[in-house]
């Protein structure tokens, strides 16, 4: 398997510029390409790994840094991340992703058409929320991210993938079970996964309090064969 070419870009947002992180499958071709969104620690280094990942599969993988507006910064510590978090402004953050599917349409190794978003805890949020307000999506898989007003997910743009620990103290089953039952009452064509013995953040291999090997394998293939379905057409 080739290794991916990485860089660091910068491209235009509203009234600034917006940092990320690019991997990319050497191959020629145009390719499809995937948003990864990151957590609430910021564009580290287990986001920037997931996004080689991704372009290990055959995708472009674009991870752009949500905290551009806040000096991009990168966190360890829970207390300074929900300050940050708690600073960002939806409606900038919205913005900043329509300005990232632009800049990602944009790139010539790029199929324009087949455009997914994937985003975990924080960014499971926003690739949820993405997924009602971008129509440049075609694919979502938000990650144990927070479940929006269910009237809100008629709106919903593109299939959505939504992964799940059940154990999740921060996004319980019971949010989880009112997605699944609102994409059902609004026709929406998506699946809620959730892992009975899992908590939040189950997926980060960076974390060893809370990463489950087994679960996180098995939501990570689930993973390729929804975006290989939506926007590779396996």
């Amino acid at each position: 398997m080739s290794e991916p070419i990485t860089t660091s870009v910068t491209f235009p947002g509203d009234k600034l510029l917006l940092a990320g992180f690019l991997a990319r499958p050497p191959e020629p071709g145009p390719k499809p390409a995937v948003v990864v969104i990151h957590e609430w620690w910021g564009l580290n280094d287990h986001i920037k790994d997931l996004a080689k990942r991704f372009a290990r599969e055959g995708y472009v993988a674009l991870a752009p840094d949500l905290y551009s507006r806040l000096g991009n910064k990168v966190t360890k510590d829970p207390t300074d991340a929900a300050r940050l978090m708690e600073s960002l402004q939806s409606q900038h953050v919205l913005k900043d992703l329509n300005a990232t599917t632009a800049y990602v349409k944009t790139l010539p190794f790029v199929d324009p058409m087949k455009l997914g978003i994937v985003g975990f805890c924080m960014g499971g949020t926003f690739a949820l929320m993405a997924a009602a307000h971008n129509s440049d999506i075609k694919a979502a898989v938000p990650f144990y991210g927070q479940v929006p007003p269910t009237d809100s997910l008629k709106y919903l743009v593109a299939p959505i993938l939504y992964i799940h620990g059940g154990q999740d103290t921060w996004i319980t089953k019971r949010e989880a079970d009112r997605l699944a039952q609102g994409l059902k009452q609004f026709g929406r064509p998506g699946e809620v996964v959730s892992y009975p013995d899992c908590g939040h953040a189950f997926f980060n291999d960076t974390r060893p309090d809370v990463y489950r090997p087994e679960q996180a394998k098995d939501a990570w293939q689930r993973t390729l064969q929804f975006l290989a379905a939506h926007l590779k057409g396996v």
